[in-house]
């Protein structure tokens, strides 16, 4: 067998993420720090970005015949291939927990704790995609009710 070159990954660059209405979309993604960065003419595409230059774009072409429902992770029975989530780090996973229950977003899943000590909550943005908000293990003490993960090896 011949050595075969890697190709070396330095970094996420950005993600896309369908969405059905890019208004709707938008009001969901600034309660997360996002700004529209760029709307692309030659497609249905909207980058926003945050202070990190942490970048997202949002794909308004969405064929909405789910009922709502994300297929990755709300058909029952079937698993199919494909991203479930996007883990976003934030700064302060207490202030996160705030900021979500004042503008009435569901924490679908946490606070959870896991193995290396980060504590994350799940969300769903309007397009019943899944984000997990991450922060660091310090802020534990301020947030009531986190359920450790345990691995099992």
């Amino acid at each position: 067998m011949s050595e075969t070159a890697i190709i070396s990954v330095e970094r996420v660059d950005h993600v896309g993420i369908r969405v059905v209405e890019l208004d709707r979309a938008l009001a969901f993604y600034k309660l997360l720090g996002f700004e529209v960065f760029t709307v692309v003419t030659f497609d249905p595409v909207t980058i926003i970005r945050n202070k990190a230059d942490v970048e997202i774009n949002l794909i308004v072409n969405t064929n909405d015949e789910n009922d709502g429902k994300n297929i990755l992770m709300d058909v029952e029975g079937v698993k199919y291939s494909g991203i479930t989530h996007l883990a976003l780090r934030v700064e302060s996973i207490s202030d996160t927990i705030n900021v979500l229950k004042d503008n009435g977003i569901e924490i679908t899943q946490g606070p959870v704790k896991f193995s290396d000590g980060h504590v994350s909550v799940f969300v769903r943005d309007p397009d019943r995609n899944v984000l997990e908000l991450r922060g660091r293990d310090q802020e534990e003490k301020k947030i009531d009710g986190v359920e450790q993960y345990e691995n099992v090896n």
